[in-house]
């Protein structure tokens, strides 16, 4: 397979975070234009006011009016934003959230069009970026929609150590039961087991799978939906011959480290599973959407408003986004092409 340099796609998210400032630290080393061109969708002016308050003077983008324009020896930057755009270190701002929302818009356009190869989006803060426009509770469900993939992707939490995939994700603790079918269970681990397979390179997945009730719901003591929803659900996979397994008490099996024992977890709502992989993953962890036909990638970082302009931002989260990302369009890359070669061996036989 011919080595290609991956164009990467990346949001500038909200202006008034540590968005820039780790966006910055990770593109000043040389090593990353060796892997990528980087194309920032965002805003030159914004991002010369964060260098000058971060007292960085040894680095500065490319100003480019469209990513078939990248110079792949220079961080690109594409301006997103109208030049009167106010930044408030440390605030959250309407106006910060609509900066966001434009280049996010830009860049799934972009992403769409085949100018980029893979996104990485820095933290947006949700509240701001909500609006008749962004009527979604975060990055994965607007990419999810933009893609045509409704209700089918995936988010995955990836570190060194662990992998947490979630059955529900941005909602209210109060709608987490109803959301909890054996057919959404099933669904969501045959996403995990493919995206494991085609995505990381692993041949045959172990998954193990969380209950939603204290102790898996204690056969039926402590809640019905283990034994009428989620046993049903690994029972089928089983059948399958998948190598899925569970439910486990989340508290007993992050807390006996029996989490390695698997390739990757799948956690049944938002706390259950980021509160544990946070806890050991935080520094270097990534937000990875699986099962869409695009690579996005995340830190798994917020805004950090206390952090802003202080130069105190560890771009390490950010830094392993963009790896991922290269190494998940590098890995689709090969996995696609020893299964084109295999399908193309087996007609040739018969």
């Amino acid at each position: 397979m011919a080595e290609k340099k991956i164009k990467v796609g990346i949001t500038h998210g909200d202006i008034n975070g540590i968005s820039y400032e780790v966006i910055i630290k990770t593109l000043m080393d040389p090593r990353i234009l060796e892997l990528c061109t980087p194309v920032v969708y965002g805003s030159p002016k914004v991002a010369a006011y964060h260098r000058k308050v971060l007292n960085i003077n040894n680095f500065s983008f490319n100003h480019i009016r469209s990513a078939s324009e990248a110079n792949p020896r220079r961080a690109n930057i594409i301006n997103c934003v109208s030049d009167d755009v106010r930044v408030d270190l440390g605030k959250p701002s309407r106006e910060a959230g609509q900066a966001a929302l434009a280049a996010l818009q830009r860049a799934i356009a972009d992403l769409q069009d085949n100018l980029i190869d893979v996104l990485v989006t820095a933290p947006m803060n949700k509240a701001t970026i909500h609006s008749e426009e962004f009527p979604f509770p975060g990055h994965t469900e607007y990419i999810e929609q933009s893609f045509g993939e409704t209700g089918d992707s995936l988010m995955m939490m990836v570190g060194e150590r662990l992998r947490v995939a979630l059955v529900t994700t941005h909602l209210p603790i109060a709608e987490v039961p109803e959301q909890i079918t054996a057919g959404k269970v099933y669904a969501k681990a045959r996403t995990l087991e493919e995206s494991l397979m085609r995505d990381f390179g692993i041949r045959k997945p172990r998954i193990a799978v969380l209950g939603l009730n204290p102790h898996a719901g204690e056969s039926g003591l402590l809640g019905r939906e283990e034994e009428e929803q989620i046993i049903p659900a690994i029972r089928r996979l089983r059948e399958e011959n998948r190598l899925v397994f569970g439910p486990y008490p989340a508290d007993g099996f992050f807390g006996a480290g029996d989490f390695a024992r698997f390739d990757a977890v799948l956690a049944m709502y938002h706390d259950q599973g980021l509160t544990p992989f946070k806890s050991i993953c935080f520094e270097r962890g990534v937000n990875f959407t699986a099962g869409l036909p695009v690579v996005r990638t995340s830190p798994d970082h917020g805004t950090a408003y206390e952090l802003a302009g202080k130069g105190k931002a560890s771009p390490d989260s950010f830094r392993q986004a963009l790896y991922l990302a290269l190494d998940i369009y590098r890995n689709r890359q090969m996995h696609d092409e020893l299964t084109a070669n295999a399908l193309a061996d087996a007609e040739e036989e018969e």
